[in-house]
């Protein structure tokens, strides 16, 4: 190797290395962030876990904390429809006995979407207002009430299937519904928290 081919390696590995450290760093400190902020939910391994990866380098305040946390569950909602719609169509086909228990579960799985869809629309809103003013307290207000329904609602479609003894069918809707149900509700403290950061921040401001 030429001397100008090793200077330009050494060169190269440098820079690579300058650029890699700092993006290091930063998803490390994002990941402890994440950690710390999980700790305060209900189902903080659940949480970290949802939250850990490609998205650690974008997380960096509670603002964008939450609005993660309500992708996260959003999209699981839209994949558990998915798949529930594939299953009733399939129930339904065959005339089965659980068509309609599988549709009414479907049907709240939907709500749950659409649900989780307003409250992130909501959160961006409130994540451009550059003062505390009545406005403020309207979009909180529904990003609660939409995420709390969300959540009450993929709680009843658990509901639907109770006890020990299932099928594997059922077996495998209730644990995709539970999913939802505990990242809306890790969600939920997440943009609680959040809230009430935000309106203490610019409580004092003119």
């Amino acid at each position: 190797m030429t001397q100008l081919s090793l200077s330009f390696l050494l060169l190269s590995i440098f820079c690579i290395t300058g650029m890699v450290q700092p993006a290091l760093a930063q998803t490390s400190q994002s990941a402890g962030y994440i950690q710390a902020w999980c700790r305060t939910t209900r189902y903080p391994t659940l949480c970290i876990q949802s939250l850990s990866g490609s998205t650690d380098s974008k997380i960096q305040n509670p603002q964008q904390l939450a609005q993660a946390a309500l992708s996260v569950s959003l999209y699981k909602a839209i994949y558990t429809k998915s798949y529930l719609m594939k299953v009733s169509r399939e129930l339904k086909a065959t005339k089965a006995n659980d068509y309609r228990v599988v549709k009414d579960c479907l049907d709240q799985i939907t709500d749950v979407v659409a649900q989780l869809t307003q409250s992130i629309t909501e959160l961006r809103r409130l994540g451009r207002q550059t003062e505390i003013a009545d406005n403020v307290y309207w979009h909180i207000s529904n990003v609660e009430t939409w995420t709390s329904a969300a959540m009450t609602d993929a709680s009843t479609c658990v509901d639907y299937f109770p006890g020990r003894r299932m099928s594997k069918l059922k077996a495998t809707i209730r644990g995709k519904t539970l999913n939802v149900v505990q990242l809306t509700s890790n969600a939920l403290a997440l943009f609680n928290r959040y809230a009430q950061r935000y309106l203490a921040r610019n409580a004092n401001k003119p």
